[in-house]
């Protein structure tokens, strides 16, 4: 056998993708070919987000479809990642209690400071390493206690997103670890779930499930899967990567190392280092940094903000607005065309969550704070790239300083990074090159954490050298530092950031 081909299913929050990967054993090249793509969104009901899962479990199996009808006898296996904190509960009959809630969904506001009265926060990252924020499972779970949901006392089990859907494909229930490091519910060193912080909010500890490694085999797709997808799916393994997209998307950054930070940019931005054990201390809890579960064992160590949501929102609203669909590459022109702004924003203001309308929030922001509205769509745009690209150097900043650091590089990779505006103005704003690449980081991650499982790569080394030898990487060098220093000084100094 001269090559393998393997099935990555990667959903977001507003759509997913199924990329085949055609990994040749003899060089170690991977080639990746997107076969099906389809929408995803929260849905609004009575003031609450849901996720439509029954549509996405259609939708995996018309990725797994597509892949069967191209790649005939040849797919090996197919795995499935998907954003984090989010969740669904099964009765005693392994049947969906309801539809989960979105992590934007409002139920969780002002709920973090009655957990802490409850459960000290020190307490709570000393043990799990996790960023502080509402959307996250922990507060998702008490909200249910708080508000004595019906859901939770029949709930027999607790899946993540891409827990359910791999349960669905193979019949094994499991907490995938790099996902289950989202919750704020996992030990960060010892890797088993807080038995004790649950209990002390009246969380039910019975419902989670064993833990296991990206890279598990969790067996060939069920009878009942094989008998609506033909015989020739039932050779295909299902095979857990890092369920978590986060992780999968790292794992791909074939920039990443000691001297090399990393920027993975789609709905949110994530931004940080990679380290080999969990740091937790108390700068790095003031700072809000997570120790995420990667691949291999290591540790994600970054900070979640505000990314293309932002963008897409306000795309969303142009269209509201005018009937015009702009398309991206449009946007960043306008963009690249304007003036650098005299105005900012913080990405990661709540306003800017789950706004009705973001150019209204945006304008409103401005207003608040006193500076200039944009005049034109082209510096609107240019307000909230440059705002993000200067968010990522305040982050990287603390992140060098906790860990001592010095950074001589950043890898964006993931959808953003098509994004050339925010490569070149992060490399600027940074004073260091920015490598951006690959735009498919997450699906190509996932590929080739099944090769690992599968016994075909051994290392998180050997899996970046393949994907530096098989895409293409962009390079961004800076210009105009200076200029871009006393920009993030005004920015800083402007937004009171601490």
């Amino acid at each position: 056998m001269d090559s393998i081909v393997i099935l990555a299913i990667d959903i977001g929050a507003s759509g997913g993708k199924a990329i085949a990967g055609v990994l040749d054993l003899k060089n170690l090249k991977l080639t990746i070919d997107e076969l099906y793509r389809f929408p995803n969104q929260m849905i609004r009901v009575n003031n609450h987000l849901y996720w439509d899962m029954l549509q996405l479990w259609a939708e995996v199996k018309n990725s797994i479809k597509a892949a069967l009808r191209k790649y005939r006898g040849r797919l090996a296996s197919v795995g499935i990642d998907t954003w984090g904190v989010d969740f669904v509960l099964l009765d005693d009959h392994d049947e969906l209690v309801s539809l989960p809630y979105a992590y934007r969904d409002p139920m969780t506001e002002g709920l973090m400071s009655e957990v802490f009265s409850k459960v000290p926060k020190e307490v709570i990252y000393s043990r799990t390493g996790i960023q502080f924020m509402r959307i996250n499972t922990l507060y998702q779970l008490y909200a249910l206690v708080k508000f004595n949901s019906p859901k939770l006392k029949i709930a027999k089990a607790m899946l993540m997103i891409p827990d359910l859907l791999n349960y669905w494909l193979s019949g094994v229930k499991v907490n995938e670890y790099t996902n289950a490091s989202t919750t704020q519910l996992l030990d960060a060193k010892s890797k088993r779930w807080c038995l004790d912080i649950l209990e002390k909010l009246n969380i039910p500890t019975d419902i989670l499930q064993e833990i296991v490694n990206a890279g598990s085999v969790l067996g060939y797709l069920k009878r009942d899967v094989v008998e609506e997808l033909g015989e020739d799916s039932r050779d295909v393994n299902v095979i857990a990567p890092a369920t978590h997209d986060t992780a999968s998307a790292i794992a791909a950054g074939p920039m990443i190392n000691e001297d090399t930070g990393y920027v993975s940019s789609g709905t949110w931005n994530l931004v940080g280092v990679e380290l080999n054990e969990p740091l937790i201390n108390e700068q790095a809890m003031l700072s809000n940094f997570t120790n995420e579960g990667g691949a291999f064992g290591t540790i994600t160590f970054l900070r979640n903000m505000q990314g293309m949501w932002i963008l897409q929102e306000v795309r969303r609203i142009l269209v509201d607005l005018s009937g015009r669909e702009y398309s991206y590459d449009e946007l960043v022109n306008l963009a690249a065309e304007a003036e650098e702004p005299e105005s900012f924003i913080d990405v990661d203001d709540s306003r800017f969550l789950a706004p009705i309308n973001m150019i209204n929030e945006i304008h409103g922001y401005l207003k608040e704070t006193r500076q200039r509205e944009p005049g034109s769509l082209g510096e609107l745009i240019r307000l909230i790239i440059t705002s993000i690209a200067l968010k990522h150097r305040y982050i990287f900043e603390k992140a060098t300083k906790i860990t001592g650091r010095r950074l001589r590089g950043i890898n964006i990779f993931g959808g953003g990074s098509r994004n050339s505006l925010m490569n070149q103005l992060t490399a600027n704003v940074m004073g260091i090159p920015v490598y951006a690449g690959p735009e498919e980081s997450t699906s190509i991650g996932n590929i080739l954490i099944q090769a690992a499982g599968m016994g075909i790569i051994k290392s998180i080394q050997e899996l970046r050298s393949i994907v530096r030898d098989s895409f293409n990487i962009r390079v961004f060098e800076p210009r105009d530092e200076k200029k871009y220093e006393d920009l993030y000084s005004i920015f800083v100094t402007r937004l009171n950031l601490p």
